[in-house]
């Protein structure tokens, strides 16, 4: 099943794609990260089913995707960055690199990535995004799937001189806008082999598979959760395969996840910036 966070008149709602039809059928009620769990349940299949949870609307009121506008498909307390995490690259020592990105960096599909006045190498990184859907401590990586909510695509947006200058991530990392989330989370995807292409103005600049990840995606979710309690609505970003470079006012990039969608997101000047569907 493929989960979108969509405004409504009520204000933002989720709601579950018919990636065939392309449409969106809006739950009745808003539901926030603390309801995540109760949205649905893995069926290893698409096409999950809701539990007993937030009831969806009628099927008479889906609504096209194209008149919709779909925002971040989570609002995360916390986004966790993994380093070194693609193509038999970690760490030399083999430690687990991890930095964080604040709330505010996170926009939605189609908002744009707000290049700062302070940089001058701000570089898309393409990566497959893990959403949490219930509370996480500690646990086995056997069990993590059973926390895991879905998957969607992300941008891990980094102000690459602002980084390599003293070892300063999250500043480079947390900007405003530096985190693109979407298009929705799918929760039947299989993260062991996901393809992942990042192209800019429609040309491939990334393209790897979740396969050369280091560390596999549920396994971060594991080592993770013996460093800190991850939450319902927390995002961890798994790694971006190689190809990342820095882009200009004007740009447009794309990340494609097979079995996810198309995240897109336009290029701006500090000047051209407008308001971002966060929600």
């Amino acid at each position: 099943m493929d989960l979108a966070r969509l405004m409504t008149a009520q204000g933002p709602r989720y709601g579950v794609v018919d990636t065939d039809r392309r449409t969106v059928r809006p739950l009745r009620d808003p539901a926030g990260p603390e309801h995540l769990a109760d949205l649905a349940q893995p069926t290893g299949s698409r096409g999950g089913a809701l539990t007993s949870g937030p009831s969806l609307a009628p099927e008479n009121e889906s609504v096209p995707l194209d008149e919709v506008r779909l925002l971040a498909p989570v609002v995360p307390g916390k986004i966790v960055v993994i380093g070194r995490n693609y193509g038999g690259r970690p760490d030399a020592a083999g430690n687990l690199i991890i930095h964080l990105k604040p709330t505010t960096s996170v926009v939605g599909p189609d908002d744009p990535i707000v290049l700062p006045d302070s940089s001058h190498d701000v570089r898309y990184e393409g990566e497959l995004a893990v959403v949490i859907g219930r509370t996480c401590r500690s646990v086995a990586p056997e069990d993590a799937a059973h926390h895991v909510l879905g998957y969607t695509c992300a941008n891990d947006v980094t102000a690459w001189d602002i980084g390599t200058d003293g070892g300063q991530w999250t500043k480079a990392k947390g900007m405003d806008t530096f985190c693109p989330l979407g298009p929705w989370i799918s929760t039947d995807l299989d993260p062991a082999a996901a393809l992942i292409t990042t192209r800019v103005n429609g040309e491939i600049r990334q393209k790897g598979s979740t396969a050369q990840l280091t560390r596999s995606a549920l396994t971060l979710v594991s080592e993770i959760s013996h460093l800190m309690t991850l939450l319902p609505g927390d995002v961890l970003l798994t790694g971006t395969p190689e190809g990342s470079a820095a882009l200009t006012p004007h740009d447009t990039v794309s990340v494609d996840i097979d079995g996810i969608g198309t995240l897109r997101s336009p290029v701006v000047a500090t000047s051209n910036s407008r308001t971002t569907g966060q929600g």
